[in-house]
């Protein structure tokens, strides 16, 4: 019985190894939805940490997660150095930091952003990483850089939106004040296959693919207008007018709508039936909503409940059908991360490393709060059992003990070498 047992637990073990990976910015799906489930209740700095991890350099990228690899970007400022940081995640151990873009000037910046905010995007052996106008690139997993191009334009207030992977193309949004347009690089060698360009206002919001095959639908949010494209070339196939500008949140589709958030100026959430062609501004939005809309985070849907946090630290919950409000609830604080769902709660970070956790209902119950040290505006990732959250100065994965008890059963993949692999310096 004793064997049966231990071969029991080793299937489970193998089980949760191959399980859901964090790939990109929100996630799997893009949406901020984890599988995730067995999270700790609560945690401090000497409490549920199974490791934390000092990184060098600033940057609000949120980690990505593969397997037994995180990955995320960096940049010392002082150094002109952009690089790419690999973490193993069993150990905790950086054992990949590579530069991968150098500049004699990075430039000025918005506050509370960083030359590394957008997030990369891991797909089998190779991570894409994006610096606004300072640079993309394609590295191997083990740390080779593939393939690096700039895309000119003015990135103004520093980068923002992370890229998305469709079949073998790398979608890139760029929305500067001189000038707006999304990209197709082939993924495999960085060369332009299509472009796309619009007229609006500048812009930081990730685009969202949606659908599959030939009814695929890369939607993006941009200044004055929610455009989708279709990915294979570009072509428009429909858009939705509003007044806004210097948008963040990224879209996220459920109920047959897409939800997207209008930015500065005039701040509103706008809920828009898929299915149109052309102008759909005045035949396919659902319903809007004006009262604490987001300026930073994305909005969270779970089947019948959408979720808006605030910049100001109040969450509202709305009906996702026709908007109307369930509830609202201040929290405080400053929020800029996105939200998360995982085992059927809200996971809320704010910018001081302290955390909420709120059931998914239709009344408004929090759960727990926690705390870590240093500032938090990168959105986390939730993996399995564990929280990998990053502040300004280390990448934490938070675990309940009775999960690292279980982890240190499981099957280990090989350890990545550790190297620092630096790329010729790159001048303007």
């Amino acid at each position: 019985m004793s064997v049966l047992k231990n071969l029991l637990l080793l299937f489970a073990c193998v089980a949760s190894a191959n399980a859901e990976d964090w790939p990109q910015f929100r996630g799997p799906t893009g949406q901020g939805h984890s599988t995730a489930t067995g999270l700790p209740e609560s945690w401090s700095e000497h409490e549920n940490i199974r490791w934390r991890t000092a990184i060098p350099g600033l940057g609000w990228s949120s980690p990505v997660v593969s397997g037994d690899q995180i990955w995320l970007t960096t940049a010392l400022d002082a150094e002109g150095s952009l690089r790419a940081i690999c973490v193993d995640r069993q150990a905790g151990e950086i054992v990949r930091d590579v530069e991968v873009f150098r500049k004699e000037d990075l430039g000025r910046i918005a506050a509370k952003n960083s030359h590394a905010s957008p997030t990369p995007v891991l797909e089998g052996d190779r991570v894409y990483v994006h610096f606004g106008a300072h640079g993309t690139a394609c590295l191997t997993t083990d740390g080779k850089i593939v393939w690096r191009r700039e895309l000119a334009y003015d990135h103004r207030h520093g980068p923002g939106g992370s890229p998305v992977v469709w079949n073998d193309l790398l979608l890139v949004v760029c929305d500067g004040p001189d000038q707006q347009f999304t990209v197709a690089l082939d993924k495999h060698t960085g060369a332009l296959r299509w472009k796309a360009e619009h007229h609006g206002q500048q812009a930081y919001s990730t685009p969202l693919l949606v659908g599959s095959g030939e009814k695929s639908q890369l939607i993006t949010s941009q200044g004055e207008a929610l455009i989708a494209y279709r990915p294979s070339d570009g072509a428009e196939l429909w858009r939705c007018r509003h007044a806004g500008h210097s948008v963040v949140p990224r879209p996220v589709v459920a109920n047959g709508l897409v939800y997207f958030c209008t930015g500065y100026w005039t701040p509103a959430l706008f809920a828009v039936r898929l299915g149109g062609k052309g102008d759909i501004t005045d035949s396919h939005v659902q319903f809007s909503v004006r009262r604490g809309v987001p300026l930073n985070p994305s909005p969270l849907v779970v089947e019948s409940r959408l979720y808006l946090m605030s910049d100001q630290g109040v969450l509202s919950c709305c009906d996702a059908k026709d908007g109307h409000e369930l509830w609202r609830e201040r929290l405080g604080g400053a929020f800029t991360a996105s939200p998360i769902y995982a085992d059927g709660k809200l996971y809320l970070l704010d910018e001081s490393g302290t955390m909420d956790v709120v059931a998914d209902t239709d009344k408004f119950r929090l759960l727990s709060t926690s705390a870590i040290e240093g500032r938090t505006l990168a959105s986390p990732a939730i993996v399995e059992h564990a929280i990998y959250l990053r502040s300004d100065t280390h990448l934490y994965r938070i675990e309940a003990p009775r999960n690292l008890r279980a982890a240190a059963v499981a099957p280990r993949r090989p350890a990545v070498t550790s190297s620092r692999d630096d790329a010729p310096r790159l001048r303007r």
